[in-house]
């Protein structure tokens, strides 16, 4: 008989996966270098049997460490760099690179918030060599800025939040395994009260909650800074509102098909002994004789013979 360990035929190809913090670890990448990989699609992740959040396999790892350059190609791929990096990388003053920014001409990554809770917006430093090496660009990078784009600019338009929350959703719709998950990730971009014009039943709003993303960042809830990444991950613009509110009622119309939401089982109350009405003429009903003992029977009968005769 060989030696040799046989893997039973119903083991879960689940069951040696690697968390996110081990993943990352053995893949020589930062924590949120890892996350932006998964958010990017470069680390494919399953879905933990156990509810735990998502997981990496085995055979995934080993993929990703025979790709040519491995570590460093792998953590330039996810660089992501601020303003004044950006600018560099495409040769520009760091104003003339926010205003592009602003104008929706480099899409933000991700963002974080410095000790001053001021939005520190980031980038990819790869799209931006790519950006830099298209010809295409270069009337952007070194022409007057066109006028279409100085009135907006003068008129506050800022894309950067519209444009991360676009970005954003597509990731959280690429991990999503069923509709209740693809509507949860429409809802997390809705302010409450959009959530509760569309989704009148008050079961199928908390079992839609079950679904919808954490917010972005570790503030502390009920803080300025997460109130701040709130309103930046809420969607404001009519267009966008409008949408993602139609994105939202055709999803839960595939989700109640998939599956209705659950509703609380409905205990039927006991039946309760019928009582005559009380009423001025009501009297108490007859004693009855037969739970009456011989001697009380007695003295009844002696009573009424003493009225009689006096």
């Amino acid at each position: 008989m060989s030696g040799n360990t046989v893997t039973p035929s119903h083991a879960s190809p689940h069951t040696e996966s690697r968390t996110p913090t081990r993943a990352a670890r053995e893949l020589g990448l930062k924590r949120r270098e890892f996350d932006l990989a998964v958010h990017l699609g470069q680390i494919r992740t399953v879905p933990d049997e156990g509810g735990g959040g998502r997981r990496v396999l085995p055979a995934e790892i080993d993929r990703l460490r025979a790709r040519p350059g491995f570590p460093e190609a792998l953590r330039e791929s996810v660089r992501a760099v601020g303003t004044g990096e950006a600018a560099a990388i495409l040769g520009v003053p760091a104003t003339r690179f926010t205003r592009l920014a602003r104008q929706g001409v480099m899409v933000p990554v991700t963002f974080y918030l410095n000790r001053y809770r001021a939005v520190v917006w980031l980038y990819l430093a790869e799209e931006l060599r790519q950006f830099a090496a298209d010809e295409s660009s270069a009337a952007l990078l070194t022409a007057r800025t066109p006028e279409p784009m100085r009135a907006r600019l003068a008129a506050g338009l800022d894309l950067r939040p519209r444009n991360w929350r676009g970005r954003h959703l597509g990731f959280l719709l690429r991990q999503a395994d069923d509709p209740w998950q693809r509507a949860g990730a429409l809802a997390r971009f809705l302010d409450p009260v959009q959530i509760a014009e569309i989704v009148r039943d008050p079961y199928e709003r908390s079992h839609l909650n079950r679904f919808r993303p954490a917010p972005v960042g570790h503030s502390a809830p009920g803080t300025p800074a997460a109130h701040l990444v709130e309103k930046l991950t809420t969607a404001d613009d009519p267009d966008e509102i409008g949408w993602l509110r139609s994105d939202l009622a055709r999803t839960l119309e595939e989700a109640r098909a998939h599956h209705p939401a659950p509703r609380p089982a409905m205990t039927p109350r006991p039946a309760e002994a019928v009582q005559p009405p009380a009423g001025p003429d009501a009297r108490p009903a007859p004693p009855d004789d037969r739970l009456r003992t011989p001697e009380r029977k007695a003295r009844g009968l002696l009573a009424r013979l003493l009225r009689r005769s006096a």
